[in-house]
């Protein structure tokens, strides 16, 4: 089975959820619809940006195959393993499997930061029972993965074909990037960044391959691409610099800054959450209305509406 090449911009979705709490099947749809229009070159889901260790496997599957069917085969769909065992993990990627999805996403997990043998036993474990998928190594900063050093990433690589990228998310990103660009075995594609597009234009330097950021402003993101890659750097950088504020943010509000922009923007409907994160206060609301109105004239398709919140 040959690779399956990913560049760009593959946005990690969000779960929309209905007003009674239940996942929203319709609303998953008009978000994934809503990134292919932008000019995504892959959808990524579950990843942790969609709340996944707060969704059963059931809500996953049911999820993913929404994404699937609106992706209808013009971009990759790259699902993330989740949470648990190998054998959990493997489980899900088998399913994700039958849904068409050939690449899959695995999070080293934080109990292994500092442990190569563990990290590397439970890799091929995954690896193993997942077969015939091209394998995604997601390296995040503790306490949320591992947090391995680049070194370490590439024997993990240089281990098994199957790892075709590394999504380098602990900090300082760059560096990590460059170092897994020097070292790592032929069979790597190529190393993807993370961060949510925070450090986009060091790792485009350094040769990231793609990136993966939330879905809010995915519009935004393939100009700034698009732009760094046919050599325009003053434009991708403008963008970049605009839209930085609204991430800074970000880090601190999460998916329900997410679903709050993609709410303002007729996208969704609500900006409900699961995951146990900070309220908006009315201060947060001016700021994020005035941040959301000040990247208005980039917003090519779905503009910003007066919804309340």
């Amino acid at each position: 089975m040959s690779s399956t090449i990913l560049e760009g911009i593959l946005p990690v979705l969000p779960t929309p959820f209905k007003d009674d709490g239940d996942v929203d099947l319709v609303a998953m749809r008009q978000a994934a619809q809503f990134c292919i229009d932008a000019g995504a070159r892959g959808l990524v889901f579950p990843g942790v940006a969609s709340e996944y260790d707060h969704l059963s496997s059931w809500e996953q599957l049911s999820l993913l195959r929404e994404v699937c069917e609106v992706a209808d085969g013009r971009i990759p769909v790259i699902c993330g393993g989740g949470k648990g065992s190998p054998e959990e993990i493997g489980s899900n990627i088998k399913k994700a499997g039958e849904l068409g999805v050939n690449v899959a996403m695995v999070l080293i997990p934080t109990q292994y930061a500092g442990d190569e043998a563990g990290a590397l036993r439970f890799m091929l474990s995954v690896i193993e029972l997942a077969q015939d998928v091209d394998i995604i190594m997601q390296n995040a900063p503790t306490p949320i993965g591992a947090g391995l050093d680049s070194e370490i990433l590439a024997r993990i690589v240089s281990a098994s074909p199957s790892i075709k990228y590394v999504k380098e998310e602990a900090l300082p990103s760059g560096p990590r990037i460059t170092a897994l660009n020097d070292a790592a075995a032929d069979h790597l594609i190529g190393v993807i960044g993370g961060g949510g597009a925070r450090y986009v234009i060091d790792e485009l330097n350094r040769g990231a391959v793609a990136a993966m950021p939330a879905a809010e402003i995915t519009d935004i993101h393939v100009k700034m691409w698009n732009a760094y890659k046919r050599g325009d750097v003053s434009e991708a950088r403008n963008l970049y610099m605009r839209s930085l504020p609204l991430l800074v943010i970000q880090t601190i509000y999460r998916m329900r800054l997410t679903k709050y922009a993609l709410t303002k923007r007729g996208i969704l409907s609500n900006s409900i959450v699961r995951a146990p994160l900070p309220e908006f206060d009315a201060f947060d609301e001016v700021e994020l209305c005035t941040q959301l109105e000040s990247l208005s004239n980039c917003f090519d398709l779905a503009p910003l509406t007066p919804v309340a919140l």
